[in-house]
């Protein structure tokens, strides 16, 4: 027999894996009814029902949910992301190229310098400590930001931008992470193919050849699986339901590892080789004929495919939040709470600032308020105390346990937050400033007619 968690809760443990699958499914269709019942996010219904039935309750395991949590996070993100990648329009993702570029660079490590500032007053500890926790919280989350806005259908340019940067600002995110561990911890593991770089370029040189490398290898692997996947769907005509359902999810996974292997960015690898396949005919002029059939393919698949990513949607919230250990947060629940306000109200929005040359007063502010953090945040959280404990650094563990908590207490203050307003931000922010943009057209049209 096998405990859950609660004492007077015992489950065999061959039916473990169907008990915990029954009560996140349950726990995703409760929240999925009552979003749509009072019209707010469901993802923060997912974490706060899943913190009810883990930490409280304790009808799930923490550490149960904790290590389930580490695997459902990768099938779940290759799952969202390659299915978003398919929604991404190419013509606005080059419309839109230099505010996404613009975030993804100068936003991102403004961010991570800001926040560090308010960690390091906060906490009162040195501004290298600081910027390590900046870099942890430095990416935007694609796993809340995609369900949401389908759910909201926020303007498609505004989301094209906010879940294109989210996407691409992964990669650099750990990049940072890389840069303020290999200054704390320089004998670190995770360390030493940056430390192996520096010692011939120097250490910021090195972060930016990594990044670089990163980034062009994951274009490189995610353009030329689409391509590949394109002509195979082209010619091997692959477009009944179960075939191109089983070829697409072996695309995504297989470019996942290939990412992995070649050290780049296997979310990236995903998301990009869905862009390929859903605007092929922008990529591949082919007969009528032939675009049809492969439209039809790609059509069977995202169908599937989006009902999958919701689901793991549902289990990578829920399962974070019944793993949550109540003393961690509670612990720093005052400075945490601090700290993740002043990321949502002055670190973003002053890193964004440099985007008001593209976008109106308005639309700066819906990009810049909304951005959570999530799952990668959560994955890291913990890579600080694990090297203060792993070498011995018993400053680094301390630092370490304020990080881990902050870093939680930020992505549940910020996931709450930043889904829960986006009706009233998209009414009083997005389409406030698309009747503006109509009538200004209105006025020029009068003023050339006359």
């Amino acid at each position: 027999m096998a405990a859950t968690g609660a004492s007077n809760v015992l489950i065999p443990s061959v039916d473990l894996l169907a008990y915990v699958i029954f009560l996140v499914l349950a726990i995703g269709l409760l929240s999925l009814l009552v979003s749509r019942r009072f019209n707010v996010s469901y993802v923060p219904l997912f974490i706060l029902l899943g913190i009810f039935v883990g930490p409280v309750l304790g009808i799930l395991n923490r550490t149960l949910a904790h290590e389930l949590f580490s695997y459902i996070r990768v099938f779940g993100l290759v799952m969202i992301l390659f299915t978003e990648g398919h929604t991404l329009s190419w013509k606005m993702l080059k419309k839109n190229s230099g505010t996404i570029l613009t975030l993804d660079t100068i936003g991102l490590l403004l961010t991570a310098l800001i926040i560090a500032f308010v960690f390091s007053r906060v906490f009162g500890v040195p501004f290298i400590v600081g910027f390590l926790f900046g870099s942890i919280v430095a990416a935007t989350d694609p796993a809340t930001l995609i369900p949401l806005f389908r759910q909201y259908r926020v303007r498609e340019d505004i989301e094209t931008i906010i879940v294109t940067e989210s996407i691409f600002n992964d990669p650099l995110g750990i990049v940072l992470t890389s840069v303020a561990i290999a200054l704390l911890t320089p004998e670190a593991s995770s360390a030493r193919f940056l430390e192996s770089l520096a010692h011939y370029v120097g250490l910021y040189p090195a972060a930016l050849l990594f990044f670089a490398y990163q980034m062009g290898v994951s274009v490189l692997i995610g353009v030329s699986l689409g391509v590949i996947g394109y002509h195979l769907l082209k010619h091997a005509e692959i477009e009944g339901f179960p075939e191109v359902v089983i070829f697409s999810l072996t695309l995504a996974f297989g470019g996942f590892l290939l990412g992995e292997l070649a050290q780049a960015s296997g979310y990236l690898v995903a998301t990009l080789t869905g862009i390929v396949l859903g605007n092929h005919k922008v990529f591949f002029r082919d007969e009528p004929e032939v675009v049809r059939r492969v439209m039809r393919a790609i059509e069977r698949e995202v169908h599937f495919n989006e009902s999958l990513a919701t689901m793991a949607t549902i289990f990578i919230f829920t399962l974070l939040g019944a793993s949550l250990d109540p003393e961690l947060i509670t612990s720093h629940l005052a400075p945490g709470v601090a700290v993740a306000l002043a990321l949502i109200f002055l670190a973003r929005p002053l890193a964004a600032l440099p985007i008001l040359r593209w976008h109106s007063i308005r639309e700066y502010l819906f990009i810049s308020l909304e951005g959570p953090r999530g799952v990668v945040p959560a994955a890291l959280a913990s890579l600080p105390l694990t090297l203060g404990l792993t070498y011995g650094n018993g400053q680094l563990a301390q630092w370490g346990e304020v990080i881990l908590s902050t870093t939680i207490i930020t992505v549940l203050v910020t996931v709450i937050i930043e889904t829960l307003w986006v009706p009233l931000l998209r009414e009083r922010l997005i389409e406030a400033s698309s009747i503006e943009k109509e009538l200004r057209r209105s006025r020029k049209k009068r003023k050339g007619a006359r």
